[in-house]
């Protein structure tokens, strides 16, 4: 997908992992942003405090 296949050994564990760190990031910046949105409306129909 990124074309990692192409680097050494050792640069695609390194560009492996920086795309799973910015994939990490980005969830959980996303579900931080969706949890602080959407929380209350959740746990106001759930019956919640």
């Amino acid at each position: 997908m990124f074309g990692l296949e192409s680097l050494s050994g050792s640069a695609q564990a390194v560009a492996t992992v920086g795309v799973v760190f910015a994939e990490a990031i980005a969830l959980y910046v996303g579900y931080g942003a969706l949890s602080s949105v959407l929380g209350s409306t959740v746990l106001d129909a759930l019956g919640g405090d």
